[in-house]
């Protein structure tokens, strides 16, 4: 049987580009050769589409040396129509070769300008089948306001907070200041539209507030401000279901804190102490079908496809959603693949799984 061309994209403009291409980096040492033929694109920081080498270790996650795409002069061209599908791309020196046709791209790009929906429109303009949510699925997932407006629809439970935008907070501090009193101290300050933690920040009380404030502006136009919930924080992957099938649900992970105020993002990729993955994590039956049942309602509020991570507050109450990301982390330490292989799925035909659902979907 013919091998599949995969183009995979990562990098991107976003604060979270490093971490993009470590997702890269695994998805390069475990996608399956026997069936794929694999063209690695990266997008610098400036947004350039860049052919770059195939070589897993170039782009391994470093916390002293985080991976980057760097400009080495090529330039990969996307069809210009539905017309074909083929990919060329102009080396240093000015010559143009193709790189043949492409059966489906593998976006694996996190935050804005990748996940966010503006990538995905791209790629339905010339016609590619693509990994991942759509266009509406990946603006709403993306957009932590928005999301929760479509999660409090479908009847999910959210944690009590406020949008803040960037001319409100510099009109009226102060009436921001009275919003945010009834919720309670301490509050999250988070960046509407960032990921991997980037931008968030815990204020214990309103002195705090105002500095919280700027480092989530600094991200985003938009912010929220939410209550911080009690409970222990789990998370479960979701793929789509085959032909138009149900959503599908892996086992819970938890995020165990020993040491540390919240998951930020030292604690996600830089190795920072203080933080425990737990996969799978101990809740009866009962619970474990609740969270998976909330799980899929937040995918298909939101009109999710390919794949999420669902995460949520275990209350004394019950489960409360925090967010349903559409891109993942998907290094082998994340929590998504590490929920997928607990539930028998191995990083390797995730991978495979996540493929097949892109050249099934209908766009």
């Amino acid at each position: 049987m013919s091998k599949l061309t995969v183009a995979l994209l990562f990098g991107g403009r976003s604060s979270e580009h490093s971490i993009s291409c470590a997702t890269a980096g695994g998805v390069l040492s475990a996608i399956d050769r026997s069936k794929y033929e694999v063209i690695p694109i990266g997008i610098t920081a400036e947004g350039a589409f860049t052919l770059q080498p195939d070589d897993a270790k170039h782009f391994r996650l470093n916390p002293l040396s985080m991976p980057v795409v760097e400009d080495n002069g090529t330039r990969v061209h996307w069809p210009e129509s539905t017309r074909t599908r083929e990919l060329t791309v102009t080396d240093a020196q000015g010559q143009t070769r193709s790189l043949g046709d492409v059966d489906v791209v593998f976006p694996i790009l996190h935050g804005p300008f990748g996940e966010d929906g503006s990538l995905q429109g791209m790629l339905e303009l010339v016609g590619l089948p693509y990994v991942g949510a759509g266009i509406l699925a990946s603006a709403l997932g993306m957009d932590k306001h928005f999301a929760k407006i479509a999660f409090k629809a479908a009847g999910i439970p959210v944690a009590p907070g406020i949008t803040v935008t960037a001319r409100e907070w510099e009109a009226s501090p102060a009436s921001v200041s009275a919003l945010v009193e009834p919720l309670g101290w301490p509050v999250f300050v988070k960046p509407a539209r960032a990921g991997s933690s980037v931008g968030v920040t815990r204020a214990a009380s309103a002195s705090e507030l105002p500095a919280a404030i700027e480092i989530a502006f600094a991200e985003d136009n938009k912010l929220l401000i939410e209550s911080a919930i009690v409970g222990r924080e789990v998370e479960c992957g979701v793929l789509a279901g085959r032909n138009g099938g149900a959503p599908r649900v892996s086992v819970a992970g938890e995020i165990v804190m020993t040491d540390r105020a919240f998951y930020d993002f030292d604690a996600k990729y830089m190795d920072a102490p203080g933080i425990d993955l737990v996969c799978p994590t101990v809740m009866t039956d009962t619970e474990l079908a609740a969270l998976q049942a909330l799980a899929a309602r937040a995918f298909e509020a939101i009109g999710g496809e390919g794949l999420a991570r669902a995460d949520f507050f275990m209350t004394e109450d019950g489960f409360v959603v925090n967010e349903l990301n559409t891109m993942p982390g998907f290094t082998p330490i994340s929590m998504f693949p590490k929920c997928w292989e607990a539930s028998g799925l191995s990083y390797s035909a995730l991978i495979d799984e996540l493929i097949q659902l892109g050249l099934e979907a209908e766009r």
